[in-house]
């Protein structure tokens, strides 16, 4: 029997990887001949780069660069595939210019920057990158990705008319001053294509923008919320770029969805769907006898494009059973059954605190998994 092993991370208890591996495990102690793929999953967010080097084969590699702060440095890692893919570089913007790299006290959008995400395009590119992937979730940053624009070498002309210094981050207060972003021939990202991981809808700017709805969690007031939206607003229009402004997206990561649509040509799509492609999920999945798929927690949100719901389509298409396991199921989970999914299973073995489940995580996970293939083994052998 042959399965493919397909999770997302269980957050804040196991990695995607992690979380494979106590699947097969799972499986191993019920049927120690099983044959298994691993395949680590992730949509946009925390855990794409590690989700997607563990599944190729990849690489890990350590960048200093920039953090969230102007003057601040963090040590910010990427990746790059393995396989035919090893010159496509895997890049969370949150390991440079994440919200979790802050003190509470210090955030406040006004004052950070995405230049360290900028920093590390750079360092992939030196390194032979001639694809990115980005991931953008968790930021700190309302700057709309001009700080990402000026370390790779954009040309920022501010309203004084004079050119933005190279060396000098650009934050969040500065959006108001740019009239103009230029690309041009030769700068580092020319012509490379960039696919940017955004699981968000939201516009740039307006009720539902970057500010508006996440520059509270950032650590921006009512009044600087209503500023920054206007500074926004006016950089699109001066930039002659509302229409990338009000793209499913553009408000992704304070901006950077805008950024990387307006000023790098990227092209932004759905987190999990790109990790499907880059482990070549579909073409694994041929011939397999079944797919245990699995994260954190299902409910009514985890049709609408989350890992298990992409995994199960794809399953479906393929004619592959797919089993989720979660550690926790709410309310509407039964969604994803209508994507694909055959069945799904509660990981907890009875009634626990949270921390409790989440300290076992990996034992519950290998446990259910086991129970799965006992019941798999059986329909497999009633089948033949």
């Amino acid at each position: 029997m042959k399965i493919l092993i397909a999770p997302d991370k269980f957050r804040g208890s196991l990695t995607a990887d992690e979380a494979a591996r106590a699947i097969e495990a799972g499986a191993r102690d019920e049927d120690p001949t099983v044959v298994t793929d691993l395949c680590p999953m992730a949509d946009g967010g925390e855990g794409f780069v590690a989700a997607l080097v563990a599944a190729t084969g990849g690489r890990f590699v350590t960048r200093r660069v920039t953090g969230p702060l102007a003057d601040m440095k963090v040590d910010a890692m990427f990746g790059f595939l393995g396989g035919p893919d090893a010159d496509t570089a895997v890049i969370e913007m949150s390991a440079a210019s994440g919200l979790a790299l802050l003190r509470v006290e210090d955030r406040n959008p006004l004052y950070t920057t995405t230049f360290g995400t900028g920093e590390l395009i750079n360092a992939a590119v030196e390194m032979g990158a001639k694809r990115i992937l980005l991931g953008i979730g968790g930021s700190a940053t309302l700057d709309g990705g001009i700080g990402c624009a000026q370390a790779t070498g954009h040309a920022i002309i501010l309203d004084d008319g004079t050119h933005a210094a190279p060396t000098e981050p650009l934050v969040g207060n500065d959006v108001s001053r740019v009239v103009l972003v230029k690309r041009h021939r030769g700068e580092v990202t020319d012509a490379l294509p960039i696919t940017v991981a955004c699981d968000v809808t939201s516009p740039l700017f307006g009720p539902m923008g970057a500010a508006y709805v996440f520059g509270p969690q950032k650590g921006a007031n009512p009044e600087q919320v209503a500023s920054l939206d206007a500074a926004l607003r006016q950089m699109a229009e001066r930039c002659g770029q509302l229409e990338a402004a009000s793209a499913p997206g553009a408000g992704a990561s304070g901006g950077l969805g805008f950024g990387m649509l307006a000023f790098f040509g990227a092209t932004l799509r759905a987190g999990a769907e790109i990790v499907l492609d880059a482990t070549r999920f579909r073409e694994r999945a041929r011939g397999v006898d079944l797919c245990i798929t699995g994260e954190g927690k299902l409910d009514a949100g985890t049709a609408h494009g989350k890992t298990v719901a992409v995994v199960a389509r794809a399953c479906r298409e393929a004619g592959v059973p797919c089993v989720a396991l979660a550690g926790t199921v709410e309310q509407g989970a039964e969604a994803v059954l209508e994507r694909g999914l055959s069945a799904y299973f509660g990981i907890c073995d009875g009634p626990m605190v949270m921390e409790e489940a989440m300290r076992r995580a990996g034992e519950l996970l290998r446990g259910t998994a086991a129970n799965v293939m006992r019941v798999a083994r059986t329909l497999v052998r009633t089948r033949g």
